[in-house]
């Protein structure tokens, strides 16, 4: 695990925004737009249609992008067979992984076989999964990903529960003595960020309901979502 930096008092809040939910018949022209805003991490959900029923992207999309951008890749595993998509796309180059912790049979060598790929490794909490399941291999972890909605499908409501969830899992950390980024992955709106990031989240995974809203452009997008994460700043203790 990455040697624990201290919280600064004014910590920072990255923007992930959500491949799956771009345009992919002009995704190129959507990275050039969201690099032009100040984004530099994109997040990849890679799905096998077993785990969760879907399948929106493949390797072949992560590998073709992978030489268009230098933006950090932050890759989202949906899937059973999660140590062959990690040998995967760690062979594409990308710079985190996120694991399920109720898919991962053996949850400890997945995390290790990230790590020892030199990629930082997370993970990935359904909404009803609490984050006492991370409890011992806390050791192995350099993020947590918090679903905020049932994974599988963009455009879903928010799981209620789930605000409640990162305030209780930044807690969890912190009683450990743990500085880990908590990431959020569902229904990451205008509305509710600044809720998420008042509660302790650091990373927002932007989807339909933010960075990808139809009814402004990416900058647009991004400028107000930045907006909501000050909002959620002001917030926080």
């Amino acid at each position: 695990m990455s040697t624990p930096n201290t919280v600064s008092s004014e910590p920072s809040i990255r923007i992930a925004p959500s491949v799956m939910c771009a345009d992919l018949c002009n995704l190129e022209t959507d990275i050039r737009e969201l690099e032009a805003a100040g984004i530099n991490m994109l997040h990849f959900d890679l799905m096998d249609a077993h785990f969760v029923p879907n399948m929106p992207i493949g390797l072949a999309l992560i590998q073709q992008l992978r030489a268009k951008t230098d933006s950090t890749f932050d890759i989202h595993l949906m899937v059973e067979d999660n140590d062959f998509f990690v040998d995967a796309v760690a062979e594409i180059g990308v710079q985190q992984i996120a694991v399920h912790v109720e898919s991962a049979t053996h949850l400890d060598r997945t995390l290790s076989l990230i790590q020892a790929h030199g990629i930082k490794a997370g993970a990935a909490l359904n909404p009803a999964t609490p984050f006492s399941a991370l409890a011992y291999v806390l050791e192995r972890l350099d993020f947590v990903l918090v679903m905020t909605v049932n994974p599988g499908f963009a455009g879903q409501k928010l799981v209620p529960a789930t605000l409640r969830k990162i305030a209780e899992g930044r807690a969890f950390l912190n009683e450990r003595g743990v500085d880990l980024p908590i990431e959020v992955d569902g229904n990451v709106s205008f509305e509710n960020i600044p809720k998420m990031v008042s509660a302790g989240a650091d990373i927002l995974v932007g989807g339909t309901s933010s960075v990808f809203q139809k009814s402004g452009s990416r900058l647009e997008n991004i400028q107000q979502a930045q907006k909501a994460i000050a909002l959620g700043l002001a917030e926080r203790d």
